[in-house]
């Protein structure tokens, strides 16, 4: 037997721990090595969501509440956001619906608008309507009494040629059945009508078209002064024709 504080004594050490012992300890620090980690997943996810949440409801509204509030506030907003989104894209489209039927009534309107202006162009080409535009003035002076209804009517023909749209003779709206006679008394009649001299005739058209076509060398102009009348045109801007004839 060695005696006490001898060298053959041996001291129990630290690592002479039963195996059962050390296999616990070892099992429990993986376990708290794995909470850790897993809590600081959740933590970054949840990190994530509210900070794509948070930036979502700062671009709509810029409020200092939204900053503070919690994630479960966040995500209710955020579905607030949705709801009024959707909305609003109804909205867009009774905006659309309006609108296109707007276009549709606007396009009614501008037929409806382009009849009217139809029918008053026929209404003064057909004579039923006054009309007025520029164009010329020509009067005929007979101190003779020698004209006759073939003058007039060359007249006439000479203005249609040179492109008169609108034309009155004395208080006669002159129309496609308008016709020219020698009156038994003496003078001209024009559809039923005696004329009272001098004769006048207003004309809407083009001036100078008008007014160089009564000119020319041989024209109306010159057959007037060799039957010993005269004609005088005088280009106006605005020529008010009031006579009109019965539809």
């Amino acid at each position: 037997m060695s005696e006490p504080g001898g060298r053959g004594a041996r001291e129990p050490e630290a690592r002479d721990v039963p195996e059962p012992e050390r296999s616990d300890a070892g099992a429990a620090r993986r376990k708290s090595g794995r909470r850790p980690a897993g809590r600081l997943l959740i933590g970054v996810l949840c990190a994530v969501l509210g900070f794509a949440v948070t930036a979502e409801v700062r671009s709509n509204d810029r409020s200092t509440k939204f900053a503070t509030a919690r994630q479960d506030e966040l995500v209710g907003i955020l579905g607030d956001l949705s709801q009024r989104s959707e909305r609003l894209r109804g909205d867009i489209r009774d905006l659309e619906n309006t609108k296109a039927g707007l276009e549709r009534d606007t396009q009614g309107q501008t037929a409806v608008e382009d009849a009217r202006k139809r029918a008053a162009t026929y209404g003064m080409l057909a004579g039923t309507l006054p009309a007025a535009g520029p164009g010329i003035r020509l009067t005929i002076d007979d101190p003779r009494g020698r004209l006759r209804a073939e003058d007039l009517l060359d007249a006439l023909e000479e203005l249609r040629d040179a492109g008169a749209e609108v034309i009155q003779v004395g208080d006669v709206r002159v129309g496609v059945s308008t016709y020219f006679a020698d009156a038994a008394s003496g003078g001209v009649v024009a559809d039923g009508q005696i004329l009272s001299r001098p004769y006048v005739f207003l004309v809407i058209g083009d001036p100078h078209t008008l007014a160089t076509a009564l000119n020319i060398p041989g024209g109306v102009l010159q057959t007037l002064r060799n039957d010993g009348a005269r004609g005088n045109v005088a280009q106006e801007q605005r020529i008010m024709i009031r006579a009109v004839r019965s539809p």
